[in-house]
């Protein structure tokens, strides 16, 4: 049953196939925008990092991943980072050979192991932390209200919710624990 309100609907609150009122070459024009904007706030975030505390976005990404979830496993960074497994393996041992993080046993697994930072890396982290606080309200705290940024973040997390494409699981993992 359609909803004649909305062409194409069943009358629940249901996404259209294309959002009305919208035309069909500004979803194109949105996706520019997004990835333009997600690019330029990178590469600042990224020089200020480098910069400020010889640390990459990436591996600042990867630290505070690590940092926040207690029993972190190389496939969890994965999905959070939104990686490939091969991805967050290099990336953890790019981050482990600069003394931030180190590999711990898995008691309920030994085939896989834990990810903790360093003393060295929790220091960094909550140095650049600030860093990034700072970039980030520069960039977009100063040209957004708070109403504008909450609208903005709970759009993301609508539209990245359950999208099961942007969850990464290539690189010829097919579940095998060496690789978490």
């Amino acid at each position: 049953m359609t909803d004649a309100r909305r062409p194409g609907t069943t009358g629940k609150d249901e996404p259209a196939s294309h959002p009305p009122g919208l035309p069909e070459q500004d979803l194109p024009e949105l996706f520019s925008d997004l990835v333009r904007l997600q690019i330029e706030l990178w590469n600042a975030l990224d020089v200020r990092l480098r910069d400020e505390h010889g640390l990459s976005l990436s591996r600042y990404e990867a630290m505070a991943a690590i940092a926040a979830r207690p029993c972190c496993r190389v496939r969890d960074l994965m999905s959070t980072l939104v990686i490939t497994i091969g991805g967050a393996s290099k990336l953890v041992d790019r981050v482990e050979a600069s003394g931030h993080c180190r590999r711990l046993p898995n008691p309920q697994d030994g085939r896989s192991s834990h990810l903790e930072l360093t003393d060295l890396g929790r220091r960094v982290l909550e140095r650049a932390r600030a860093t990034v606080d700072e970039e980030l309200q520069q960039s977009l705290g100063a040209r957004l209200t708070v109403s504008q940024l909450r609208d903005l973040g709970g759009l993301v997390a609508t539209a990245r919710a359950g999208s099961s494409r942007a969850r990464p699981d290539r690189d010829g993992d097919r579940g095998d624990p060496d690789l978490a």
